[in-house]
């Protein structure tokens, strides 16, 4: 997975992303041009704490370390999180026990940030890529990934706490696009994924409820081969986010 350009790709110039996508039979566009090193970071951090590995109060990796994981430079990482304590979103402290925290009033400061606009362009995007995935694998996923993606659909539907139904929402897509498309194609959707965390509130319990019979309906049809069912069951997913 990791290249040249990093492990998430040549992010260290400002408005340079990725310009395809690999592994769906055709490149898109992703519709991220201004999408710099300090964006890769800011929504990183967020798709973390959707994925609850970490949570407000709790101190974030060195830069350093960040920087490795993300491909980018240690420099521009420093930036990035100066630039998110800045907009209240990470605090820093000093001393033996400081470092970088996520702030505990994370929700309250990216509720701020909110745009529906910029949300609905990256989530038509992510239709599409999804569409095209299972397009592109219907009947050709491997057997093992999809037993996982419906041990998730099972915890989804036995799960009852907010913070949790949203994180197994999030896995859920994530690990789809590595099912169909491989690491490459999950860090896309990380990529997608990690803008609407900031963009757009987590779902509520009751929505991710209509979501996950969605995504059984899809899983069923990705098993036995049913591509127009399958991404007819995508399609309704998204439908379902919007109502």
């Amino acid at each position: 997975m990791v290249n040249a350009a990093g492990k998430f790709g040549p992010y260290d110039q400002p408005g340079q992303a990725r310009a395809s996508v690999v592994g769906i039979g055709q490149a898109r566009a992703l519709p991220l041009g201004g999408q710099s090193g300090s964006d890769l970071v800011r929504s990183r951090i967020a798709l973390r704490v959707r994925l609850r590995s970490v949570r407000p109060g709790d101190r974030l990796p060195d830069a350093g370390v960040l920087a490795e994981e993300l491909g980018i430079s240690e420099i521009t990482v420093r930036r990035a999180l100066e630039g998110m304590c800045q907009d209240g979103l990470l605090d820093r402290r000093r001393g033996r026990a400081g470092g970088t925290f996520v702030a505990e009033d994370w929700d309250t400061v990216v509720a701020l940030m909110h745009d529906a606009d910029e949300a609905a362009s990256l989530d038509a995007f992510h239709l599409l890529l999804e569409c095209g995935l299972v397009a592109h694998g219907s009947g050709e996923a491997p057997a093992e990934p999809l037993d996982g993606l419906r041990a998730m659909v099972e915890e989804m539907e036995l799960a009852d706490d907010p913070a949790h139904l949203a994180e197994l929402e999030a896995r859920f897509h994530l690990d789809l696009a590595e099912a169909l498309g491989g690491s490459a194609i999950r860090e896309f959707a990380a990529d997608l994924l990690g803008r609407l965390c900031l963009l757009l509130p987590a779902p509520q319990p009751e929505a991710v409820r209509e979501q996950n019979r969605c995504h059984a309906e899809l899983l069923a049809e990705l098993g036995r081969g049913a591509t127009d069912p399958a991404v007819q069951a995508v399609k309704a997913h998204h439908r379902s986010r919007h109502r």
